[in-house]
């Protein structure tokens, strides 16, 4: 489909500017070069979000830009709106950020200082969930909530993963009875939740210099601050220095705000059994039976290896 670049750009005060396609998926995203500054104009997929949603990931960014994070902000249009409304598709305008990804998914990881990388992103998170309980979101705030049904109940905001069509019988029977074991866990620990990105894959992090930028919040809302740390561990594993990786992100994250860390490993297998429910409807899609094959794979390890330490949570 052709997007009407130009009628967007005019609802900002662009027309004219350099505009080039970047990519497709929940939004079509385009780099607008504008007056010597770049910025992000993203046509949202129709239905996937509602517009509480977006106004919201909108408000959020340009808080968390205003607490010193270096985040995408929003630009109002001319009619002072974060967001408008085109021919049937919700556009809004985000400040560029330059640099280049921290990584690719399945790719060894390429950086002159993996670890101390790892420590500013630590870090980084933590300063960012400092900033997201400092603030009062807006009447009207919606965002999905990544708690305990969010993650394991009867309706999981990435599908019910035990369902996954191409489990066999003995590992879609553990992953139900993880289902019910983590559902318990969760009900009886206090853990500390509130706004979280969501998504801080390598993808998401973007190193320009010595600055990491923080990049996506489409997938946001509110939940466990062990899921981000999960989040942005679990697809290292491979690493062959996973343990030095994993050691750092949780130093630079606990030299900023506390959090008690006794629980990740029940949060990396529930990372894992999110993207086993997240390819089902994506089957279609090049490269994804791999890609089911892969995330199962990780979901057998993690859970069962959970399962295995925590007879605790079994019983009726």
């Amino acid at each position: 489909m052709s997007d009407p670049i130009e009628q967007a750009l005019a609802l900002w005060g662009m027309t004219g500017a350099e505009c080039n396609f970047v990519a497709g998926r929940e939004n079509r995203v385009y780099k607008v070069t504008h007056e010597g500054a770049d910025f992000a104009l993203r046509f949202k997929r129709p239905g996937y979000r509602e517009l509480a949603e977006l106004t919201s990931e909108l408000s959020w960014m340009a808080e968390m830009a205003r607490a010193g994070l270096s985040v995408p902000a929003p630009r109002l249009s001319l009619e002072g709106r974060l967001l408008e409304e085109l021919d049937g598709h919700y556009v809004d305008l985000i400040t560029w950020l330059g640099g280049r990804p921290l990584g690719k998914s399945r790719d060894p990881l390429a950086l002159p200082d993996a670890t101390g990388t790892f420590y500013r992103l630590g870090g980084i998170m933590a300063r960012m969930h400092t900033a997201c309980d400092a603030w009062s979101p807006p009447f009207g705030f919606n965002r999905c909530q990544w708690n305990a049904a969010g993650l394991v109940g009867d309706a999981p905001l990435w599908g019910r993963f035990w369902e996954n069509p191409t489990l066999d019988t003995s590992t879609a029977a553990m992953l139900r009875d993880f289902r019910q074991q983590a559902a318990r866990a969760l009900a009886s620990l206090d853990l500390d939740t509130g706004l979280i990105h969501a998504d801080l894959v390598r993808e998401n992090v973007m190193i320009e210099g010595d600055d990491l930028h923080l990049i996506d919040f489409d997938d946001g809302g509110y939940g466990y601050r062990l899921f981000d740390v999960a989040t942005a561990l679990l697809k290292n594993r491979a690493e062959p220095n996973y343990p030095a990786l994993k050691q750092a992100l949780l130093d630079g994250y606990l030299s900023v705000r506390p959090l008690d860390m006794t629980h990740l490993d029940l949060f990396l297998a529930l990372r894992a059994v999110t993207y086993v429910g997240w390819i089902v409807p994506r089957m279609d899609e090049p490269g994804s039976p791999t890609r089911n094959t892969r995330f199962i794979k990780d979901a057998q390890e993690l859970c069962g290896a959970w399962l295995a330490q925590n007879a605790a949570y079994q019983g009726g």
